[in-house]
């Protein structure tokens, strides 16, 4: 029974991923059929990361009422409702109206569902769970990549509300999985501490800052990886450019992977530290002024692989670093501050983007993986003289 209930909550992490990459793959045609600039990708993206951070920051009270089983089910349906929502828009500020519910069903579900592993699991398995989440990621492209080839952006969303319909059907059939696991879960949900307590514990703060600046990096590079070939490198398909979506994607699912087989013996401080470094190596890549793109296109497979073990290390250290007691609070609150990331600074780029030229995009990635491992290594050694003194 275990292992079933472990399989459905890798096929509820792909749900997870499968939207992710959508707005990003189809938002090149997306813009010609709305009559507005590239750059306006970066208030829809901007609206469904605020409804997202309002839905993490809820988690910690909601994970202490309902049950995770519970929670994971009214999310999907809300993503659902928001797919099949985007698909029917026919107008630019339609999207925003839709947004919300998009945006809701995916913050409560992270932060319950990370921080039920984080408690329950070791580290590869949270690894291995993020991988899931890349593997609905990286088939989201090529669902809009099919849908641009074979009829228009609307049914990439409408085919992927399909799947997460079925995703959502199992985790209904699964129900009964959850039952031995209840109790254990309620009881440490019920000791847990609230939000304001939790940014009193040294160390805190800048995790959240770290998650501030990892996110930045990684949803500009969802958002915009298709968008920078098609203003770098004239003359590629929009199939390609759409597919190229998935190449941040891709590698975040194989640095995942990796990180499953050998997190148990490296520990999740060295997994991020040696996957920033291959973040920062990528970066190199794309950074080559080659005409070819294919350089650029490693460089962004390599990007995302060095990114692959960050955000599973720093949610999974979450109860180890600061208490069980914390730990429900701190994933909400790191998912909230990862989304608050997510929803500026891709806007942001866009901003930037609009005015100096989408070339500047490496350089943008390597100013917030800078602020990611500087914020990271300052909070080790606080946290390291908490425990100390505790």
């Amino acid at each position: 029974m275990g292992s079933l209930l472990l399989a459905v909550i890798y096929l509820i992490f792909i749900s997870l991923g499968l939207p992710d990459s959508l707005l990003g793959s189809g938002w090149p045609s997306m813009q010609v059929d709305f009559g507005v600039p590239s750059s306006y990708a970066g208030f829809v993206s901007m609206t469904i990361s605020c409804m997202t951070v309002i839905s993490a920051l809820l988690s910690p009270r909601m994970i202490r009422k309902f049950q995770t089983k519970w929670i994971i089910i009214a999310s999907i349906a809300l993503t659902v409702l928001g797919l099949i929502g985007f698909s029917f828009s026919s107008r630019y500020w339609m999207l925003f109206v839709i947004a919300v519910p998009y945006g809701l069903g995916a913050g409560c579900i992270d932060a319950s569902v990370n921080h039920y592993v984080a408690n329950h699991y070791a580290s590869s398995v949270m690894n291995f769970l993020h991988c899931f989440y890349g593997v609905g990621a990286v088939i989201s492209p090529y669902i809009m990549a099919q849908a641009l080839k074979l009829a228009r952006w609307n049914a990439g969303y409408r085919w992927t509300a399909y799947i997460q319909l079925g995703i959502l059907l199992v985790c209904i059939l699964s129900l009964p999985l959850w039952k031995k696991s209840e109790s254990q879960s309620e009881e440490e949900s019920s000791d847990s501490a609230g939000i304001m307590e939790t940014l009193k514990v040294p160390g805190v703060t800048l995790t959240l800052l770290a998650f501030f600046a990892y996110c930045a990096g990684e949803a500009t590079c969802f958002l915009w990886t298709p968008s920078y070939f098609a203003g770098t490198r004239p003359g590629l398909s929009a199939e390609t450019v759409a597919s190229f979506g998935s190449l941040i994607f891709g590698g975040l699912m194989l640095g995942r992977l990796i990180a499953g087989f050998i997190s148990n013996k490296l520990g999740d401080k060295w997994l991020i530290r040696i996957g920033i470094a291959v973040e920062l190596i990528g970066i190199l890549l794309v950074f080559l002024p080659l005409k070819t793109h294919i350089v650029a296109a490693v460089g962004f497979v390599v990007i995302g692989t060095g990114m692959g073990p960050i955000y599973p290390a720093i949610q999974h250290m979450a109860p180890s670093n600061f208490g069980r007691k914390y730990s429900a609070a701190v994933i909400g609150m790191q998912m909230a501050s990862a989304y608050i990331g997510s929803t500026f600074m891709p806007m942001i780029f866009g901003q930037l983007q609009q005015t100096v030229g989408i070339g500047i995009m490496p350089a943008y990635l390597l100013i917030f993986a800078a602020l990611n491992i500087g914020m990271l290594e300052i909070a080790y050694r606080k946290i390291a003289r908490n425990h100390r003194t505790a």
